[in-house]
């Protein structure tokens, strides 16, 4: 087990084609099944930011887009489009293909369009509650 926090700990600090970030404590021990509850919240993160919803909205509607047209669609500059794209695809909701020199997106797995939907039923009846929430705005949040 202390063999895989390990590796779950490199992994956080040196994905490619990822920012090198701060080590964070991985709760221990944890059963080798399970996700902890860390990794757990950074996927969810990963689904917190408005655009990177549209992105998946987009892609599930419409099915696998070229970077220029998710640009065109979200009115956004390709670079900000490009870092979303790259969390997606790092936290696995996306999956990337190369033609040539064109990247093309598409959703990694067929069940994040049943996940968003039940995130939009839970959500429903507390709009205006998660609308006025403080805290699920604060993304620094010390762990204990």
């Amino acid at each position: 087990m202390a063999e895989q926090a390990e590796e779950l700990q490199l992994a956080e600090r040196t994905h490619p084609r990822t920012l090198p970030i701060r080590s964070r404590r991985i709760e221990a021990p944890f059963d080798p099944g399970e996700v902890p509850p860390s990794i757990l919240a950074r996927f969810l993160h990963a689904l917190s930011d408005p655009t990177r919803l549209r992105i998946l909205d987009l892609l599930t509607r419409e099915g696998e887009l070229h970077v220029s047209a998710l640009v065109e669609r979200l009115a956004q500059p390709q670079g900000r489009v490009s870092a979303h794209l790259t969390c997606l695809r790092t936290c696995g909701l996306v999956r990337v293909r190369r033609e040539g020199k064109y990247r093309f997106y598409a959703i990694s797995d067929q069940r994040i369009p049943a996940l968003l939907a039940l995130a939009r039923e839970l959500a429903r009846p507390h709009l205006a509650a998660i609308a006025s929430c403080a805290y699920a705005e604060r993304h620094d949040l010390v762990e204990d």
